[in-house]
């Protein structure tokens, strides 16, 4: 997308962490525990906050869950309009999915259509118990029947504009913006 003028910075780092060991607490919460849970982050931007409520998890509870990276690439259907040879990075998941609890983690919800790939994704490598999906951002226009289960931030926004979410790991600083595409 192109790049636009920052409308509203609605994150800092602080806020960010607040609502990472929020979601942490709301997991544990609803899993009765982490017994059987297991972490997965979409690449790119879900990685790192996928580990991040793992630390979370791990303060809270005294034990780690399992964190896993899932690479949806091959199962996007826009794959044809990415690029002629889009590139495909490597999925880890050092566990078995069969009879776990999973929690899918994203930075942004928007149409659905990510998490619909990573869904399926997720199948071809197991049977997992249930899949939940937690996301630091959901920002509306659905285009699938898909919502998270946990959400960091709710924000409305039209499709003029866009939720960038930055973290240190790949852009030195923590935060989110609602950016307005030029036109």
């Amino acid at each position: 997308m192109e790049n636009g003028k920052t409308k509203a910075r609605i994150m800092d780092a602080a806020k960010m962490q607040r609502t990472i060991t929020r979601i942490a607490h709301e997991i544990i919460e609803r899993n009765k525990g982490i017994r059987d849970l297991v972490l997965v982050g979409i690449r790119r931007r879900g990685v790192p906050l996928a580990e991040r409520i793992g630390h979370s998890i791990e303060k809270i509870e005294g034990m780690a869950a399992p964190i896993g990276i899932l690479d949806i690439t091959l199962y996007r259907d826009d794959l044809t309009m990415l690029s002629p040879q889009p590139i495909v990075r490597q999925t880890q998941l050092p566990f078995d999915l069969n009879d776990k609890h999973v929690v899918l983690v994203d930075d942004v919800l928007f149409s659905g259509r990510t998490v619909r790939a990573a869904l399926e994704a997720l199948i071809d490598l197991g049977r997992p118990k249930t899949i939940q999906l937690a996301v630091l951002i959901d920002r509306g226009h659905r285009e699938l029947p898909i919502r998270a289960d946990y959400v960091g931030k709710s924000v409305p926004t039209s499709l003029t504009e866009q939720v960038k979410v930055k973290v240190k790991e790949f852009d030195e600083i923590d935060e989110v913006t609602i950016e307005t595409l030029e036109q």
